[in-house]
């Protein structure tokens, strides 16, 4: 076990290949099958993973009672990400899903990337979903 920092999220990202970037914050983000997915350290010590993926498709404020109905029914069948609607200053809706993991203890490499990739993989998964019902309009 080891601290958690922001190196071991790069250095999870680099054995897998994927690309990514750091923002003017420092936050690492990246572009995952056209979804922007961000990897946060938040808590008091950054102790805390936070995953979280912009799902590329946009709705209308007539969208959200039915955005509402599917992210309920996905956070009640699915162990995540958790989706929830998110409401822009703009007025467009978007669906954001996010994975949380804990870890003030330490975390092992192996650990992380456990988490980064089924973070990544079931983000996609959402993302696809979220197409779907976009698609049906």
């Amino acid at each position: 076990m080891q601290p958690f920092t922001k190196e071991m999220i790069t250095a999870a990202l680099d054995e897998r290949e994927f690309k990514y970037f750091e923002d003017a914050d420092g936050d690492i983000g990246g572009n995952f099958q056209g979804n922007l997915i961000y990897f946060f350290r938040i808590g008091q010590q950054q102790e805390v993973l936070q995953i979280r993926a912009m799902v590329q498709h946009l709705f209308g404020m007539d969208d959200v009672a039915r955005l509402y109905e599917f992210c309920n029914a996905w956070n009640h069948d699915q162990l995540f990400p958790k989706a929830y609607v998110h409401v822009n200053d703009d007025g467009t809706v978007l669906v954001i899903g996010e994975v949380i993991a804990d870890w003030e203890r330490g975390v092992t490499p192996e650990q992380l990337d456990q988490v980064v990739i089924a973070g990544i993989a079931t983000s996609v998964q959402l993302a696809n979903e979220v197409a779907e019902l976009r698609q049906k309009g």
